[in-house]
């Protein structure tokens, strides 16, 4: 969330960046949250000032007893105070039970370069790369292609699981893994710190990360534990530094890992067919950076050249898609998409994202860095997947198909698989 002193030093700003929303709704959570948030600091004051009063009641109670004297004209007043109290206490809890509310609905304030748009069709190109691939021959799907090869059974996985699950076989199971590992290697060589979290974690951490809409979509929960699978290893990358506070020295902090994840996929794209694009279950690499405020926008820098980097070593072409308002997520300030081409599809899809978090996430679990002069702030947060092998086979899979039906193995994977097509 955003930090409530931001929100209170910053209205004026803040109501200019949620206005290119087109969202009337976003500016009237504004308005409450400051009126709400004034109104309870007020009770706090007169809570405060009525127990203060019991006190000193109390003390001249104790004095005239003391004294012998009568204690009924102040004992009325001490009796009355409770009720009071108990009264305003009531008040404060309903209106910080509504201040919650209005304060989880206030979006990040967003990069300067995002444009308005209704939805996901109005993000905006930036650049393309890569040599579309030409076939002299009819070409087929990665189904057609890997069920041909025997090196996927959907029909056993739907069996055992159902839709959205997949059973790799052979030299595909040997090429997910060596995209994973050429991906650690990657990451590694860059500087970052490689960490295997754990697959379930706790909703108090998870929704430091998203909102409940996000949550009901795609998050398992664990029945009767407060627990969850992860959708991401970004959640609890994010959770290494809970409460945390970080001397200046030390940052940034960069991570990478390596997962399995784990997704509903519910609502506007579901999983209505068999294949390895849209999945339950999937294998990723992740990059986190937590970093000083001051260097946000070039940590995005750093993990969007690796992105790219990592998907032209593929040799894979691909496009860079900058989301507009109305597809970037409330926590996030900017978000860029790497889409790589699909000749069986004729268009690009979705492989990595890439978000800048500022401080809406450390926020919600109170990461601070410790400046030298002593002072404390909020840290950014950003991540970025490295890769998602399950859409990477795909793109590898559509874009090196040969027309024998084998599939040519980019040149950085030889090394990993051990061989130069896979027939």
């Amino acid at each position: 969330m955003l930090e409530p002193k931001f929100i209170r030093e910053n209205v004026a700003f803040l109501k200019k960046d949620f206005k290119r929303r087109k969202d009337n709704s976003i500016l009237k959570a504004l308005d409450s949250f400051i009126v709400l948030d004034e109104e309870i600091r007020k009770l706090k004051v007169e809570v405060d000032d009525l127990r203060r009063k019991r006190n000193e009641y109390s003390q001249q109670v104790n004095k005239l007893r003391k004294e012998g004297k009568s204690i009924d004209s102040i004992l009325k007043k001490v009796k009355a105070i409770p009720d009071k109290i108990r009264a305003k206490e009531l008040e404060y809890a309903e209106k910080e039970k509504e201040l919650a509310r209005v304060h989880s609905k206030l979006p990040n304030p967003m990069h300067k370069d995002v444009e308005y748009g209704k939805n996901d069709e109005d993000n905006v190109e930036l650049k393309k790369w890569g040599k579309i691939p030409k076939f002299d021959f009819e070409i087929k799907n990665h189904i057609e292609i890997l069920e041909n090869l025997g090196l996927v059974d959907f029909d056993i996985s739907a069996t055992l699981s159902g839709n959205g699950y997949y059973v790799l076989k052979g030299d595909l199971a040997l090429l997910n893994q060596a995209i994973l590992q050429y991906a650690i290697d990657f990451m590694n060589k860059r500087g970052y710190t490689y960490v295997e979290p754990p697959l379930m974690i706790r909703k108090d951490i998870l929704f430091a990360a998203l909102d409940q809409g996000e949550f009901d979509n795609s998050i398992y929960a664990i029945e009767g534990e407060d627990l969850c699978m992860i959708g991401t290893s970004e959640h609890p990358i994010l959770g290494l530094h809970t409460r945390d506070i970080i001397d200046e020295g030390d940052l940034p902090k960069k991570y990478f890992s390596y997962t399995m994840c784990f997704r509903k996929e519910i609502g506007s794209h579901g999983i209505n067919e068999k294949g390895l694009w849209r999945t339950h279950q999937f294998n990723k690499v992740e990059q986190f950076i937590f970093c000083e405020p001051d260097k946000s926008w070039e940590m995005f820098d750093e993990l969007l050249k690796n992105k790219e980097d990592f998907f032209q070593s593929l040799e894979i072409p691909y496009r860079l898609v900058s989301s507009c308002t109305g597809d970037l997520s409330v926590w996030k300030a900017k978000m860029i998409d790497l889409e790589a081409w699909r000749p069986t599809t004729k268009d690009y899809g979705e492989l990595t994202s890439l978000s800048n978090c500022l401080s809406y996430q450390a926020q919600s679990l109170g990461i601070k860095l410790r400046r030298k002069d002593g002072t404390k702030e909020l840290v950014h947060t950003l991540n970025n997947t490295c890769v998602a092998t399950s859409r990477a086979l795909v793109a590898i899979v559509e874009n090196f198909q040969q027309k024998d039906g084998s599939i040519k193995v980019p040149k950085v994977l030889v090394k990993y698989l051990g061989k130069k097509v896979i027939k």
